[in-house]
C-alpha cells in the first residue's frame, strides 16, 4: 500500500458546525420579530438579509470571527433604516452577545470520525488537519475533540482558505501531488483549490450547507475526485483508487 498524505477539513467534515450557526440565526431573527413586532418585516427577508451580510464579510475578511455577529448589528442597522425605528444600544449589544455563542457550543463529532482517522493511520497514511478560522477557536475545538492524537503538528490554521495557500501548504511541506488528498465539505475552499493544484479530493456534502461553500466546479481534476457521504467511505474510496498518480508512476 502506498503511503499517502491525506488533509482533512475541520468543520462539517469531522465535527459539526453549521448547525449551530443556523440554531444561533434563529435566536437572532426570534430577536428581530420582537424588535420590529410593529412593522411588517417578512422573518425570511430577515434571514436573506442577514446571510447577504455575513457571506460579504467572509469574502471580503475571510473566517474573521467577528464576522458572524457584526451581521446581526448590521442587519439590524438595515431594518432600523428601512422602517425608521430607533436604534437602541442595548439592542445591538444584545445581538453581538447572541452571535458569540455560536464559537462556545461544545464540539459534536460526525458518525464515523474516530474510526475513520483510526483506520487511515493504521494504514501509515500522514495525516493532516486543514481548517479555516480563528487559530484559538479553531485550536479549542480540535483539543476538545481530542484530534491532536490524531494530526500531532500537522494542524493548519488560516483565515483564508484559498489556491494560494494550499499551494504554500504543498510547497512547504514538500507533498507529493500524486499521492496528497484533500477530504472536505466545501468546493468553494476544499475541493476546488485541491484539485487547481492538482492533488486528488474527495467532496463530502454537509447535513446543512452554507451558501459560501455552493459554487461551481471549473477545473478538470487531474487526479482522484470522488463524492461521498460518511467518513466511514474514505479509506475504501483512497485504497480502491490505482490510477497512475496513486501509484506515483
Amino acid at each position: 500500500m502506498v503511503k499517502q498524505t491525506i488533509l482533512f477539513d475541520l468543520d462539517d467534515t469531522l465535527i459539526h458546525c453549521n448547525k449551530y450557526f443556523d440554531l444561533v440565526v434563529e435566536q437572532f431573527v426570534d430577536l428581530m420579530e420582537m424588535y420590529f413586532h410593529t412593522y411588517p418585516i417578512p422573518v425570511e427577508e430577515i434571514k436573506k438579509k442577514q446571510a447577504e451580510i455575513d457571506l460579504g464579510r467572509v469574502m471580503q475578511h475571510g473566517f474573521d470571527p467577528n464576522h458572524f455577529p457584526e451581521s446581526f448589528v448590521d442587519t439590524y442597522d438595515y431594518f432600523s433604516d428601512l422602517t425608521g425605528r430607533p436604534k437602541v444600544s442595548e439592542e445591538t449589544a444584545r445581538l453581538i452577545e447572541i452571535g458569540r455563542t455560536v464559537y462556545g457550543h461544545s464540539v459534536e463529532p460526525y458518525p464515523f470520525m474516530e474510526e475513520t482517522l483510526t483506520q487511515l493511520e493504521a494504514d501509515g497514511h500522514e495525516l493532516h488537519l486543514y481548517t479555516g478560522g480563528d487559530r484559538l477557536i479553531q485550536m479549542r475545538k480540535i483539543t476538545e475533540a481530542n484530534l491532536e492524537r490524531f494530526f500531532g503538528h500537522n494542524i493548519h490554521v488560516t483565515q483564508h482558505k484559498t489556491t494560494e495557500f494550499m499551494e504554500s501548504l504543498i510547497t512547504q511541506h514538500h507533498f507529493n501531488r500524486k499521492t496528497t488528498w484533500m477530504i472536505g465539505n466545501s468546493l468553494r475552499t476544499d475541493v476546488i483549490p485541491a484539485l487547481r493544484t492538482g492533488i486528488h479530493a474527495i467532496f463530502m456534502p454537509a447535513v446543512q450547507e452554507w451558501a459560501y461553500n455552493n459554487v461551481a466546479i471549473d477545473v478538470e481534476p487531474q487526479g482522484a475526485f470522488f463524492t461521498l457521504g460518511s467518513l466511514s467511505e474514505v479509506p475504501a474510496a483512497i485504497h480502491s483508487y490505482t490510477g497512475p498518480l496513486a501509484s506515483g508512476e
